[in-house]
């Protein structure tokens, strides 16, 4: 080879190492999909599903409470994990990510003139609205085969009325069964095939049998796990919280859930009743005649007063807008709380005092008589 094309060789050689260090920087910068949904890059299409499932309903904006820069924050992880979905769940989409990255993607979009999946929502696609991969509505696609799946653990979960209204976050601990290698080989995946034999001359018997494959062996360890559950204001007695796949596992399936169901302990002066609060106030017989102004601490310390200027008869109730429960997912609007007022009156009077009751009252008992 003359030395002109050696250079030129040579030349071609490393332009074309720079465009493959080019091209590895762009894969690098952007985030990888399959680090998106936590999954292998050997994932199958039913544990890319349900990665998917897990992660839209935990970070779906409808599905989130908290401020508003938690909610956008929210809002874009969706966006990300919804896009590498529709990547991921399309063979031909992921073939060419495998090979090429989103540039290739990009390339192959704009020569498919745009794309993506019919009707634009992928979350509707999974849980209503849109049919499909789950049996809601009907739908085209091949209905998922069901997948087993192991018990759902609920755990009761006691707060107080005061973690209601203002949150709290719980640290506990989950002692549960997880899967780990062991050694040796198990048969899984058995499912039930139809055979047909013949018995005789134009005679056939059809039955069923297991087929299984074999698949590494493993066993069941118990594991200490630490749990942190943020009880949100205005959650309810008896909502639940759930965390997904953390329930018992399943051999050649997937884990339940967890659900910690919120328990109420009783309060010694407010009662709960919906996004209201309740309670009883009882005021001397002064105050029910002449009139009060007293202030009561709420749940979260802040004083509410109490007044009123005319007489209040035993059983009368008063109604304070705004200082109920927080309702849950709009904890800046309230209920309300409502006093009901009862009038101590005195054991005895001494005669001098029913002497000074008949001058004030007498009056007027004897107008209404």
């Amino acid at each position: 080879m003359s030395p002109p094309a050696q250079r030129q060789q040579t030349l071609q050689s490393a332009l074309l190492a720079l465009a493959l260090l080019a091209c590895w920087c762009l894969c690098a910068a952007a985030r990888d999909y399959y680090d998106i949904l936590s999954v292998p890059r050997h994932a199958n299409e039913q544990q890319i599903k349900r990665a998917y499932r897990k992660l839209a309903l935990q970070y779906h904006p409808d599905k989130v409470t908290g401020t508003e820069q938690e909610k956008e924050a929210s809002a874009k992880q969706f966006a990300e994990i919804s896009h590498a979905y529709e990547t991921l769940s399309d063979p031909e989409k992921r073939r060419i990510y495998d090979n090429y990255g989103e540039e290739g993607l990009k390339q192959h979009a704009g020569q498919q003139g745009g794309g993506g999946r019919p009707g634009g929502n992928i979350f509707d696609f999974f849980f209503g609205g849109g049919g499909g991969g789950f049996g809601f509505g009907g739908g085209q696609e091949e209905e998922e085969e069901q997948v087993p799946k192991g018990d759902d653990v609920r755990v009761d979960l006691y707060v107080t009325l005061r973690d209601l209204y203002v949150g709290r976050e719980v640290a506990t601990v989950r002692d549960k069964a997880v899967i780990r290698p062991a050694p040796g080989t198990r048969q899984c995946k058995c499912k039930q095939k139809l055979v047909t034999r013949q018995i005789g001359p134009g005679m056939f018997q059809q039955y069923t049998q297991n087929a299984c494959e074999e698949c590494p062996n493993v066993a069941l360890e118990r594991e200490q796990e630490p749990i942190n559950v943020h009880v949100e204001p205005g959650m309810a007695d008896g909502q639940e919280i759930t965390f997904f796949e953390e329930g018992e596992p399943m051999i050649d399936g997937e884990p339940g859930d967890l659900k910690f169901v919120v328990r109420t302990r009783p309060h010694e002066r407010f009662v709960r009743a919906g996004h209201d609060l309740h309670m009883n106030m009882t005021i001397s017989l002064v105050d029910a005649l002449t009139g009060f102004d007293l202030g009561i601490e709420h749940l979260d310390g802040h004083k509410v007063t109490l007044a009123a200027a005319g007489v209040t008869r035993p059983g009368d109730v008063q109604r304070v807008e705004g200082e109920g429960m927080p309702m849950y997912g709009a904890e800046h609007t309230r209920g309300d709380l409502h006093i009901t007022y009862t009038v101590a009156f005195p054991d005895a009077l001494t005669d001098q005092q029913k002497a000074a009751v008949r001058d004030l009252f007498g009056g007027a008992a004897a107008a209404a008589a």
